[in-house]
């Protein structure tokens, strides 16, 4: 049996990815890449990068082929360009990416540490209105939050 870390080591092997501070340079090029965010539209609408687009991971597939609800024609068209795959902390992006691939995209990395790297890095996020998002209000929103029972047997405590 696999796990979730063992799922994306195995992926890495094929997912090429960006560090937040080489992404921020390539942004003011005109020929930027399309940023494609993959969180659920709960964690975009808290905050995102700038110009990023939201495609929630269950239903990336439907959104990069015409003929389904969720198709995003700009993503469809961006087979040939380059792509960065965003989440929380670059696990889900690195598996999306590797979905990418083989669905056809040719140049799609993954953002490596994701939008927790990106903040840590100090580099500008806004939530849903668009307004900026305090680096520290970020960092507390992007701390996860586990419940006991979502913690490992053999790490609780107390329990």
């Amino acid at each position: 049996m696999k796990t979730f870390q063992d799922l994306i080591a195995d992926n890495l092997k094929s997912v090429n990815e960006v560090f937040p501070w080489d992404l921020k340079k390539v942004m003011t090029n005109p020929s930027r890449p399309l940023l494609v965010d993959i969180r659920e539209p709960y964690e975009f609408e808290a905050l995102h990068i700038e110009g990023s687009m939201n495609v929630p991971r269950g239903v990336l597939e439907p959104a990069c082929d015409y003929g389904y609800d969720e198709t995003k024609p700009d993503l469809v068209n961006a087979r040939d360009k380059d792509v960065v795959v965003i989440c929380r902390s670059g696990h889900r992006s690195v598996l999306a990416a590797y979905t990418m691939q083989q669905m056809g995209f040719q140049s799609v990395k993954s953002l490596k540490t994701g939008v927790k790297g990106w903040n840590d890095y100090e580099l500008p996020l806004k939530d849903r209105r668009g307004q900026s998002v305090d680096v520290d209000e970020a960092n507390a929103v992007l701390t996860p939050h586990l419940k006991p029972e979502q913690i490992p047997p053999s790490k609780r405590v107390g329990f």
